[in-house]
């Protein structure tokens, strides 16, 4: 079995929204347009297994010390290979070479996040007030049932 973790580039968006079409109907994640992935493809990684994209995950950086992790994803396929684990490791190392201070996750997943020294955290205390444009588009806005957990890089 052949993994690599890559950049994608611009071609790659139909098939990374193809890969996340069913997370995105359910409301576990957030629809992003075309011209969003193109705007933002430099904050995402893929992977792929055998040549086929299995996964990706964005780096999302809101100030000099707070990013988020976001539109993590793997096909049912490939889950159980602990390519999800490997995502969030990649985007730890990216916070950390931008010498960021803190990365959140906002999730269903909770305890996926806390396997990685992720902490749980009160919405509200969501350091340097996280912009909330995005939740407005969220199929459960305004009741938000995700967890925010936060990852200390310092």
């Amino acid at each position: 079995m052949n993994i690599v973790f890559s950049k994608p580039n611009i071609t790659n968006i139909n098939e990374m929204q193809e890969l996340v079409k069913e997370d995105v109907l359910n409301g576990n994640i957030l629809l992003r347009t075309s011209d969003e992935m193109a705007n933002t493809i430099r904050s995402y990684i893929i992977v792929k297994v055998n040549d086929k994209l299995a996964g990706f995950v964005a780096l999302n950086i809101y100030s000099k010390n707070l990013a988020e992790v976001r539109s993590l994803i793997v096909s049912k396929k490939h889950r159980g290979l602990k390519l999800g684990k490997e995502l969030v490791k990649a985007c730890i190392k990216e916070a950390r070479e931008y010498q960021l201070k803190q990365l959140l996750a906002l999730t269903y997943e909770e305890g996926f996040f806390k396997s990685l020294d992720f902490k749980l955290i009160k919405k509200e205390n969501i350091p340097e007030h996280k912009i909330w444009a995005d939740c407005i588009r969220c199929k459960h806005f305004p009741i938000c049932d995700e967890k925010a957990l936060i990852y200390q890089l310092d």
